[in-house]
């Protein structure tokens, strides 16, 4: 029986937001400036006379007056939690994971005893309020209604990140907002490092290419080229098959058995977010469909986080990709 080729849930929710943010995060980077670090690369952020505050321009091309060292920050996104993670920035509230109940795996250790405010993008009004934050990273939330109680909190709440940008503009963009502008730099260059040295030490893997795929209960949907880790895979000098080669930073709509041949690739990498994909995945095993695959039958298949693999990511999660990466590759 075929899966239903209907699009997944969280495409809808970036792309009804794109026409809205489209490009808008550069200006959370090249809008702002810390007024408390002379090395900051931008100009055009303003000093309050009490030199307490600072005034930056959110993801939407917004301004906001924000403090200028921020103490107590609540996150609404995983890729907010994990971009102030990097930058050694314990926030006071934070949101479950992608599809999950709880804090995404990889992160858990590092924010045990930090109060859970609500659901991704969803927060609860009197947990955010019991937070007390001076802070609020908003990702990519354009619901007007839910912005306007959150600025009732605080005025300093920011949308951080538009549909079409990668996470290194997001987290630039962070990194700014909480004053650490410089040391966000140095988080992408060692990262950039590291991704390019495990690929050139893959040896016959070099280059291979590599699919990334999501298995959903409706059947599996590929990442696209500019993708979270998709972008961590091309940063290492790994290729992606010729069917997913497609310049974009979401993923297919998912695909019936009979266009299973669009997930091969010298290897595959398989998520999921959900119990029901995980079950779906367990069913579509058994099939001639699945069994024919060339990774499939090299035994070049690999299970990975989704909610590492299948989100927009930050430091801490492509350092989880290039090692899932290094390690399924380096071994054969």
């Amino acid at each position: 029986m075929p899966f239903a080729q209907s699009p997944l849930r969280p495409v809808r929710r970036r792309a009804a937001q794109a026409l809205a943010v489209t490009g808008a995060a550069a200006l959370l980077l090249t809008g702002c400036g810390s007024s408390g670090s002379p090395s900051s690369s931008s100009s055009s952020s303003t000093q309050a006379a009490d030199g307490g505050k600072r005034t930056v321009k959110d993801a939407t091309g917004q301004a906001v007056e924000i403090p200028a060292e921020p103490q107590r920050i609540v996150t609404l996104t995983q890729e907010d939690l994990d971009a102030v993670l990097a930058l050694g920035v314990k926030p006071v509230g934070i949101t479950n994971g992608q599809g999950l109940a709880e804090p995404p795996a990889y992160l858990k250790d590092k924010v045990q005893g930090v109060p859970v405010v609500g659901n991704l993008l969803q927060p609860v009004l009197d947990k955010v309020i019991a937070a007390k934050p001076d802070l609020i990273l908003a990702g990519d939330m354009q619901d007007a209604q839910l912005l306007k109680q959150l600025r009732e909190i605080t005025p300093a709440t920011l949308v951080t990140m538009a549909p079409t940008d990668d996470w290194k503009l997001a987290f630039r963009g962070i990194g700014n907002a909480v004053n650490k502008l410089d040391q966000a730099n140095k988080v992408i260059a060692d990262y950039e490092a590291k991704a390019a040295k495990t690929g050139a030490d893959l040896g016959k893997n070099k280059g291979a290419a590599v699919s990334i795929v999501r298995w959903n209960p409706t059947g599996p949907s590929w990442m696209e080229k500019r993708q979270f880790a998709s972008g961590v895979a091309l940063d290492m000098g790994l290729t992606r098959p010729a069917a997913q080669d497609k310049d974009g930073n979401a993923h297919s709509p998912a695909l019936s058995l009979e266009k299973l041949s669009e997930i091969d690739g010298d290897w595959l990498f398989l998520s999921t977010l959900t119990d029901d994909g995980k079950a779906a995945l367990k069913d579509v095993q058994s099939k001639p469909a699945y069994q024919e695959l060339n990774a499939v039958k090299n035994n070049h298949t690999v299970t990975v986080d989704g909610s590492v693999w299948s989100t927009r990511g930050g430091p801490l999660a492509a350092d989880v990709v290039i090692g899932d990466l290094g390690k399924a590759l380096s071994a054969s």
